[in-house]
C-alpha cells in the first residue's frame, strides 16, 4: 500500500470510528481508544503545536495514525468493515452538515479564550 493509499484509508477510517463508537457490539476497551482518537483528530490543540519547526506537524504524521491504527485493531473486523461502509457513503457526495460535532471544539476554545482573559485581568 502506498503513500496515497494509506492517506485515503485514513480519510474513512476517523469518520468510520466515530461511527464505531455508538455500536454496541464495538468493545468497551475500542470505545475509550477510539473517543481518544477521535477527540484527538478534531481537536485543535496538538500535543506538539504546529508553530514548532518540523516537530509540530510530527505529530499529525505519526500520533494520529498510530491512534487510529490502534483503535481499528482493537474494534472487530466485521464491525470496523461495516463502520467503513457506512463511512463511505456519508462521504462519497458531500462532508455531513451536522454542526453539533463542533460544539465540543467550540467549548474548548471558548474556556481557553476565558482562562486568557482572566489571566490577563
Amino acid at each position: 500500500m502506498n503513500l496515497k493509499e494509506r492517506a485515503r484509508k485514513l480519510k474513512t477510517d476517523i469518520p468510520a470510528i466515530f461511527i464505531a463508537l455508538s455500536r454496541k457490539d464495538t468493545p468497551a476497551a475500542a470505545k475509550i481508544v477510539a473517543f481518544v482518537t477521535v477527540a484527538y483528530a478534531l481537536s485543535p490543540i496538538d500535543l506538539i503545536p504546529d508553530f514548532i519547526p518540523v516537530l509540530g506537524y510530527l505529530d499529525d504524521v505519526l500520533i494520529l495514525p498510530a491512534l487510529i491504527a490502534w483503535t481499528v485493531s482493537l474494534i472487530p473486523q466485521d464491525v470496523m468493515e461495516g463502520c467503513r461502509q457506512k463511512s463511505e457513503s456519508l462521504w462519497k457526495d458531500k462532508r455531513p452538515k451536522k454542526w453539533y460535532y463542533a460544539v465540543p471544539v467550540i467549548a474548548i476554545w471558548l474556556f481557553l479564550l476565558l482562562m486568557v482573559i482572566h489571566a490577563v485581568a
